[in-house]
């Protein structure tokens, strides 16, 4: 999935997606799916703080008040258009400006399996430019289908779990991890596979398409962080003639399956955590990790390794510490790397019985005051759905490694990311999904399209950006962060992101979070 573009619209290709096209209502003469308006979940206000900031919490409220909210009627199966359908839940917070409104703007926080519900109200109380998007734009929220309050299926939790096993791995736990996880892929596939396998990217588009056409939009403006850009880029591809002006926020992997996912992401980890061995050696008097990058990294690298051949339990700690915690620290984000550079130095001379204090006030402890939460509020709406984003990310991969191939990745990942490499578990990826893979090879379309990456950031690595505009077009903007998503949180960024939508267009980039 990372390789570069060799697009060609082949025949065979433009066939089949022409045959899905015709197989939608409107294509077929029938007529489309219309909005079922109904009236909006009245939230408690348990609810609505758990949703806010207390600052927030009347802005929230007005806001809900504004919202209309409703369902449209779609095919579960798109082969299928007459079978049996399905309900895909919407909002929409109507433009303030009616008099120069432009449209309808889609809204997408990513997963797969985020819910995408209340991202009206969501983006408009980040900031004051992000809520200038809703004075010319029809803000238009949706759950996926698998999320939410549209159709869904939750594959039961499993009935017994062993413990992960803790420190150094060896190949025999990793064989029993990874069998455990096999058998509870499968079992989850099977569960209710008619549904589940109509559960792909691809789906989430003709959905999307769906309610572009209920709301009356010729085209479609799409506004899509994290999976929502992948979900953009294929909504292009299978809809190239209605895209108007799109924006998508961390760019994801163009070629998709996990094992190539997991090795990109795992490659920006060490490349960022390279950044941290540098800022700490810059302050080692502080730090005490060595004066050049190379001895930090050294430092972080053996410092795992101790953890993993010995443990440590904290007395005041809930859970046994290894490797995966120097790994986890290693990788922080550049606004936190003064705590994470503490908690190394603090953990490089603890001798225990009880965690250093900074490790203590991050992770927490049985004395940290307060106990457990409660439970949620009960009309808390979901915000990601775990049985659609297993079924999103294993429908759409065709490696599903076997033990002894996954096993040889994830030593492979250990021995070339060394302060990194422990970060993410040995896992079993889709191993065991047993429905049939459904790869989407996204390609060129219309419109006009801003792809945005961000220069350090791990969960989506930035050269997937110009990857992906190798084969979608489009123009990268770049931000100079190493924060996932972070575009409208930064009043810059958001600022142009405003622009790009009212007027179409944009500059190369903005610095991002400093």
């Amino acid at each position: 999935m990372m390789q570069s573009n060799r697009w060609t619209a082949s025949a065979a290709l433009v066939g089949a997606v022409g045959a899905l096209l015709a197989a939608s209502p409107a294509a077929a003469g029938r007529p489309g799916p219309a909005v079922d308006w109904k009236p909006c979940p009245a939230y408690s206000d348990a609810a609505i703080k758990a949703m806010a900031t207390p600052d927030k919490f009347d802005r929230f409220k007005a806001l809900l008040a504004r919202l209309e909210c409703g369902t449209v009627t779609v095919p579960l199966d798109y082969h299928d258009p007459r079978g049996r359908q399905i309900t895909v839940a919407l909002t929409r917070l109507p433009a303030t400006d009616r008099a120069h409104r432009i449209g309808s703007l889609a809204l997408n926080p990513g997963g797969p399996g985020g819910s995408g519900y209340l991202m009206p109200i969501q983006l408009s109380l980040e900031s004051d430019t992000d809520a200038a998007l809703n004075a010319r734009y029809d803000l238009i929220g949706f759950d996926p289908r698998g999320v939410g309050y549209s159709t869904k299926v939750d594959c039961p939790p499993p009935a017994q779990r062993p413990e992960r096993p803790v420190g150094t791995l060896s190949k025999a736990q990793a064989q029993q991890w990874y069998s455990t996880e096999v058998a509870e892929t499968a079992a989850c596939g099977n569960y209710d596979p008619a549904f589940l396998s109509r559960i792909t990217t691809a789906n989430v588009a003709r959905d999307l398409d769906g309610i572009r056409a209920a709301l009356g939009d010729r085209g479609l403006n799409f506004l899509g962080v994290s999976w929502g850009t992948w979900l953009g880029v294929v909504y292009r591809t299978l809809f190239p003639h209605t895209v108007e002006r799109m924006f998508l926020d961390s760019v994801a992997i163009p070629r998709f399956d996990i094992p190539a996912f997991t090795a990109g992401r795992a490659d920006a980890a060490e490349r960022n955590a390279g950044r941290f061995a540098d800022w700490l050696a810059a302050r080692d008097s502080t730090y005490h990790l060595g004066a050049t990058g190379a001895q930090v990294s050294t430092a972080i690298a053996a410092l795992g390794r101790d953890f993993d051949a010995d443990p440590r339990q904290f007395t005041d700690l809930p859970r046994v510490l290894d490797g995966s915690l120097i790994a986890q620290a290693a990788t922080a984000r550049h606004t936190d790397w003064a705590v994470a550079g503490t908690i190394l130095d603090e953990l490089r001379t603890a001798t225990g019985p009880t965690a250093p204090p900074t490790l203590k006030q991050v992770l927490g402890g049985d004395d940290s005051g307060g106990g457990e939460p409660g439970p949620p509020p009960a009309d808390l709406p979901e915000g990601n759905n775990r049985t659609m984003n297993k079924a999103a990310f294993c429908n759409e991969d065709s490696a599903r490694l076997g033990f002894e191939a996954a096993w040889e990745q994830y030593q492979r990942r250990l021995a070339s990311h060394p302060m990194t490499g422990r970060t993410d578990p040995f896992s079993a990826g889709c191993a065991g999904w047993p429905l049939p893979a459904q790869p989407f090879r996204i390609g060129p379309g219309g419109g006009n399209l801003v792809l945005s990456g961000h220069r350090w950031e791990t969960p989506s690595a930035y050269e997937w950006t110009p990857q992906t505009q190798a084969i979608t077009g489009g123009r990268v903007y770049t931000v100079d962060d190493d924060v996932h998503g972070s575009v409208l949180r930064e009043p810059a960024c958001a600022a142009d992101v405003l622009r790009f939508f009212n007027t179409g267009r944009i500059d190369s980039g903005c610095p991002g979070v400093v």
